[in-house]
């Protein structure tokens, strides 16, 4: 044990000299005490419907939850793939193909695109949000309730979602 730590527990309880600072803080004390606009009056009741658990303490402490960093990873990955799909729509759309073609070449483009890594952040989101969150149940519909109106589960990329936003056709010029 070093000397210092060895002193500061012998110390404990054993009272110092009252510097001017501590006066100085003392004086203030009592006179903020007697400044207060409530002195001398009961405080209005604040009825809570809660009461403070230590794991919301420490989830506070922890910094963002594990969902709440997963949903933030699934919107960036899925932003990240509709870029690159839109950037290839846009090069294949550019190269000049007929539309038979264009179909045939951006349905296999999009058949070999892989979404597993945002598709197994999705799937566990559906399992592990309700419990992470405390996600309430909804007893009429004996399932868990909505968040912001709409369910929590997100929906798996793939092929299908890909066509939603980039379809396998050619855009038509409005001028012919």
């Amino acid at each position: 044990m070093r000397r210092e730590e060895r002193e500061q527990i012998l110390r404990q309880g054993v009272g110092s000299a009252e510097t001017p600072r501590d006066r100085r803080e003392r004086d203030a004390l009592a006179e903020d005490i007697r400044s207060a606009r409530l002195h001398g009056r009961p405080l209005r009741l604040r009825l809570r419907n809660f009461r403070p658990a230590a794991d919301g303490y420490l989830a506070a402490l922890g910094g963002p939850l594990p969902y709440m960093m997963r949903l933030r990873t699934i919107v960036e990955l899925t932003d990240d793939h509709e870029r690159r799909l839109g950037e290839a729509w846009n090069e294949l759309a550019a190269s000049g193909l007929d539309e038979d073609t264009f179909a045939r070449a951006w349905q296999a483009e999009v058949e070999t695109w892989s979404f597993d890594e945002v598709n197994d952040l999705i799937d566990r989101h559906n399992r592990f949000y309700p419990a992470e969150s405390r996600l309430p149940m909804d007893p009429k519909t004996r399932d868990y309730a909505l968040v912001g109106g709409e369910d929590y589960r997100r929906r798996p990329l793939g092929p299908a979602w890909a066509f939603e936003s980039y379809p396998a056709a050619l855009p038509r010029s409005s001028g012919s």
